[in-house]
């Protein structure tokens, strides 16, 4: 049976972690592929990542790489290139140069691999998975962001934590864009089965909601020098799971809307069929008047977003 072929595009926390992941779960053989500028970083990262497979017990391929060469031909591809905001630069200096890492990294990108189903997790995610697409002129149900899978995941924590119950057993769903705005859905989260909101009050349900919606920044501000990357790693070792094993997951990622929600043609986080083709489906459900009223206001800003990113360096 023919292994997959994952290619990881960034090789800083985020990056190498989720090639850590996907190299535990023994998904494919892996590429973990940075810019020439930061040397054999990235070969240094990949041979001692390979070394852990004897004692691991796991034996993916992984090599290290500043050649897109390298990558061809790969079946699944993590996009997480980028820089993070430093002290002293404005919203749109980061949108700017994130997006045209990105719009590199796509351009590349349809040349070596152009079968390849893509992940983007680079930050302002909804803004970025828009321009890769664009760029790529990959079609949309093989482009996808990853934000979703990580704010329900933080969602799901603190939902534990503050009733002492396992995650396991708690189903939560967010939706909208990454960040501030995301919306929760108290009719799509219960424990056990059971109605989150029969088991604690709409106060502490919104506390949670907003600590799952600053759940980055939180990190940030404990790590001082650097962000979250545990997470958003396990996150996107899931989503790529669910495309290699064809496992139809449901869950909730940033994907191309038109007529679905009557979003428009943006992408934004919603629940989907994630599966070897891709995005195989959008689930669209049905929401009550103040998470309708939500989904607006979150698509509202992510529309802005990527006006913002088109003025300052075009479609």
């Amino acid at each position: 049976m023919k292994r997959a072929k994952i290619t990881v595009i960034g090789a800083g926390n985020v990056g190498a972690t989720t090639a850590h992941w996907c190299a535990s779960m023994e998904l494919g053989d892996i590429v973990l592929l940075d810019i020439p500028e930061v040397g054999d970083m990235p070969k240094g990262k990949g041979l001692d990542l390979r070394q852990s497979g004897p004692i691991m017990g796991f034996d993916s391929n992984i090599v290290g790489t500043s050649d897109y060469a390298d990558a061809a031909n790969s079946d699944v591809i993590v996009v997480t290139a980028g820089i993070a905001r430093k002290p002293g630069m404005s919203r749109d200096d980061l949108l700017a140069t994130n997006a045209r890492i990105i719009t590199a990294v796509a351009e590349h990108v349809k040349t070596s691999s152009p079968n390849a189903i893509v992940i983007v997790v680079s930050n302002p995610l909804d803004a970025m998975v828009q321009q890769f697409q664009a760029v790529s002129g990959f079609p949309h149900h093989r482009v996808l962001g990853q934000a979703g899978v990580l704010d329900t995941a933080r969602y799901r924590t603190f939902l534990a934590m503050e009733l002492g119950v396992s995650v396991e057993d708690i189903s939560a769903l967010l939706m909208g864009g990454h960040g501030d705005t995301m919306v929760p859905m108290p009719t799509c989260t219960s424990v056990g089965g059971i109605p989150i909101l029969r088991l604690m009050k709409r106060d502490k349900l919104d506390a949670i909601v907003q600590r799952a919606r600053v759940g980055g920044a939180e990190i940030v501000s404990l790590l001082k020098t650097g962000s979250a990357y545990y997470a958003p790693a396990a996150a996107c070792a899931q989503m790529v799971e669910a495309i290699v094993k064809d496992k139809k997951r449901v869950i909730p990622c940033a994907a191309y809307c038109d007529k679905e929600y009557s979003v428009g043609g943006y992408y934004v986080g919603v629940p989907i069929v994630l599966g070897g083709k891709g995005v195989e489906k959008i689930i669209e459900i049905e929401l009550d008047q103040q998470e309708a009223a939500d989904f607006k206001k979150s698509v509202d800003a992510v529309k802005e977003l990527v006006g913002a990113m088109t003025e300052l360096v075009g479609a």
